[in-house]
């Protein structure tokens, strides 16, 4: 796990001005020195064919393949993401189910944080929830403790997009450190 020294983070949300893109960026300012912190987006990777994967084919598309070499770089993922239905945005799931496929599957045995932030009242509960079945699935290690589940995000902001809530912003700290001590980097 040492050689990388490296998480990633993805956001669920491809909106301009996202509330979970601000709650990324800030976790990663939270990422001690000599840790990498890579935001990778995923909004080229198309939606999941196993007509256009391997072994149907002998190379999947090259965003795909771009996104999964990204990945495969991290020692631990922190994902933040608003909730959509009750779940996980389709977008983010997407990106997951690419991810997810082949021996070679880059989120396979990694720990993992999850994050949320949302206007509304419940703080993506839901689909923090929904999460539990595809780390089941991917053998992750999810950091469960502490839950950040941000709600009301439009008043946990600054006009700069600076988390200003004190005890969300000490929840995130203790997130990362114990994301840190499960990567064991």
């Amino acid at each position: 796990m040492e050689k990388n020294r490296k998480i990633v983070g993805l956001c669920g949300s491809l909106r301009k001005g996202s509330y979970n893109a601000l709650l990324l960026k800030f976790a990663g300012t939270l990422v001690p020195e000599g840790i990498d912190f890579e935001i990778v987006p995923f909004d080229d990777v198309p939606v999941y064919n196993a007509d256009d994967d391997t072994p149907e084919v002998a190379e999947r598309p090259a965003s795909v393949v771009k996104f999964r070499n990204a990945l495969a770089q991290a020692d631990a993922f922190i994902i933040a993401s608003p909730e959509y239905n009750y779940s996980i945005p389709g977008g983010l799931k997407n990106a997951i189910d690419w991810a997810s496929r082949g021996k070679d599957a880059p989120l396979m045995h990694k720990p993992v944080a999850m994050l949320g932030a949302t206007q509304g009242m419940w703080g993506t509960v839901r689909m923090q929830t929904a999460f539990l079945p595809v780390f089941t699935f991917l053998n992750m290690n999810p950091v469960l403790q502490p839950e950040v589940l941000i709600a009301q995000a439009q008043t946990k902001f600054d006009e700069a997009g600076n988390l200003t809530d004190e005890k969300n912003i000490s929840l995130i700290k203790r997130k990362i450190e114990n994301l840190i001590v499960a990567a064991k980097v």
